[in-house]
């Protein structure tokens, strides 16, 4: 349950990414001007309000994306809907790379912080309260926005970047489909907590959030389960993909572009031993990154026991 871009205007490219825009994020940006309409004695402040809050959320998402490319992953996509947005990242199947990437995202809130919090201080010092009203308000909502961003998306639920940030943390002890497998746990309990906080306060809002992030450990922990099955998998020895250096699965998991059947590419030289067709590269069951077998890492001999 993520946006894509069906549904979505692509608004500008930058830095090789490509943003879009959900259609229904109009439709929840004119629920939310009206209602804040009241705050402000003119329209333009709960717009301008909106459009920063844009703003925040589109950095935030930057933020995971150039980090994402900095350890050498793939990120060429933002979306951004009614919920927030979703960088599409795919960074190296690393704990430390996958940590730097997902903590960007709120380190960008970090740094936010103390700037609006200073200028609404100012503000207030200055008296704009009294003789700018309307621009003290929009300072000091925009501030605690930010802080609130910051602090949900920090709690420890899957898939929250504070759920993400403890996944990758529980990787350098557990490995990465144990690790994932007790955040989605951990995040089931509290979207139960959430779930409660929303019945308790009539947050409508709230609970459509719940509901995502449900759908979401659900499909984690059926991530989480796959990665098991697949570590038990015996591998490969004398070769490694260069990108995430696991060793390949032993046996015909690749299936061939012209028949369909499948083959171990390792086995027969990158070619389908049932069409004949040739294939140059071999692509990564791990991290998803295709090189040619010349470019596997060779080190020895032999099958290999599953890794962890």
């Amino acid at each position: 349950m993520t946006p894509t871009r069906q549904g979505s205007l692509r608004l500008f490219r930058f830095a090789g990414i490509d943003l879009y825009l959900h259609w229904s994020w109009f439709l929840i940006a004119v629920y939310g001007i009206s209602s804040r309409a009241g705050r402000y004695s003119s329209l333009l402040w709960p717009v301008l309000e909106y459009l920063a809050l844009f703003l925040i959320v589109l950095l935030h998402e930057f933020g995971h994306a150039l980090a994402c490319r900095q350890v050498g992953g793939k990120a060429d996509q933002i979306v951004l809907w009614p919920l927030g947005g979703v960088a599409y990242v795919s960074p190296p199947p690393r704990p430390g790379a996958t940590l730097w990437s997902i903590a960007a995202g709120p380190l960008v809130n970090v740094v936010l912080a103390p700037v609006l919090t200073i200028v609404a201080v100012a503000g207030y010092s200055f008296g704009w309260a009294e003789t700018m009203p309307n621009a003290y308000t929009f300072l000091q909502t925009i501030c605690i926005v930010n802080y609130a961003l910051l602090i949900f998306n920090l709690l420890p639920i899957y898939p929250l970047d504070g759920g993400q940030i403890l996944e990758s943390l529980l990787w350098f002890a557990l490995g990465r489909a144990r690790s994932l497998l007790v955040t989605t746990i951990i995040g089931f309990a509290g979207v139960a907590g959430l779930i409660a906080l929303a019945v308790f306060t009539g947050d409508k809002w709230l609970g459509i959030i719940c509901v995502f992030i449900l759908l979401n450990c659900w499909k984690g922990l059926m991530h989480a389960r796959m990665l098991a099955r697949i570590a038990k998998l015996p591998r490969r020895a004398g070769f490694a993909c260069p990108d995430c250096k696991q060793p390949p699965i032993l046996g015909p998991i690749w299936r061939c572009d012209h028949c369909l059947k499948p083959f171990d590419t390792f086995a027969t030289q990158a070619g389908c031993p049932h069409c004949g067709a040739q294939f140059a590269v071999a692509r990564c069951p791990e991290c998803g990154g295709a090189h040619p077998l010349n470019e596997w890492t060779v080190y020895g001999p032999g099958p290999v026991s599953p890794t962890r």
